[in-house]
């Protein structure tokens, strides 16, 4: 029998590169479509930013393969407030995060409705639920990934294709590597400091694993989900029951 396929947007780094591990260690053939070359799966060479490529790609994946699964990854993390994000400022965030989910989904979903059968899941987050300070075009696009999950997960249920949002919290990976640093670099704060507080944050006292989102993603990816459409899962810490 031949492996059941992922689709990943984003897979070359972090909770991408988590999944990819998780779902090739239980059997999938992973497609990982990233602008950085990936080390786990067949990496394909995309721009998510750029449309006619994104749906190409996905298409001739759905040519070859039986696509069970999409998962919407990719994106980026911008901190500032509404008066700090520039009109382009804004457009990146979304052309990334939401138009590029928008047009792996488009892509897929011929596919799936073909086959009566398929997951999407959009990587989210707590950001889906809550506002955060210093977050707009971010909390915006997390939003919208709430948005598309509810409303796929309603148009599509008749085609048995399930659509979720997986909502992490506060994640050590290199985003939040990267976004501590540049924090620490234009305050002055202590790194060490600032990582005992965001931890602080979080009712369980320590912030979340790449490892323990993309087992969450495999469950809901799996037939044991097989009731669970359209919903916004929290992966916290308890930090939104706040």
């Amino acid at each position: 029998m031949s492996a059941k396929t992922l689709i990943l947007t984003g897979g070359s780094s972090g909770i991408g590169l988590a999944i990819a591990q998780a779902f090739t260690t239980n059997g999938y053939h992973v497609c990982n479509l990233d602008i950085q070359p990936g080390l786990v799966g067949e990496y394909f060479e995309c721009d998510m930013t750029d449309f006619t490529q994104v749906t190409d790609i996905v298409k001739s994946i759905a040519a070859q393969r039986t696509v069970n699964t999409l998962i919407c990854n990719a994106g980026i993390h911008v901190s500032a407030t509404i008066l700090d994000t520039p009109p382009e400022l804004l457009d990146k965030v979304l052309d990334i995060n939401v138009k590029g989910a928008y047009a792996a989904t488009q892509a897929v979903l011929p596919h799936m409705q073909s086959n009566q059968d398929g997951v999407i899941l959009y990587i989210a987050s707590d950001q889906s639920v809550v506002g955060k300070t210093h977050s707009f075009a971010y909390n915006l696009s997390k939003h919208a990934l709430a948005s598309m999950a509810k409303t796929t997960a309603l148009d599509f249920a008749k085609d048995n294709i399930r659509a979720n949002a997986l909502c992490p919290g506060t994640i050590d990976t290199p985003l939040y590597q990267n976004a501590i640093a540049a924090y620490c670099e234009g305050s002055g704060a202590d790194p060490a400091d600032i990582h005992a507080e965001e931890a602080a944050c979080q009712p369980l006292n320590r912030l979340g694993k790449a490892e323990e989102v993309a087992s969450f993603a495999l469950y809901l990816a799996s037939p044991e989900a097989s009731f669970i459409t359209g919903s916004l899962q929290m992966m916290d810490g308890g930090y939104t029951t706040r």
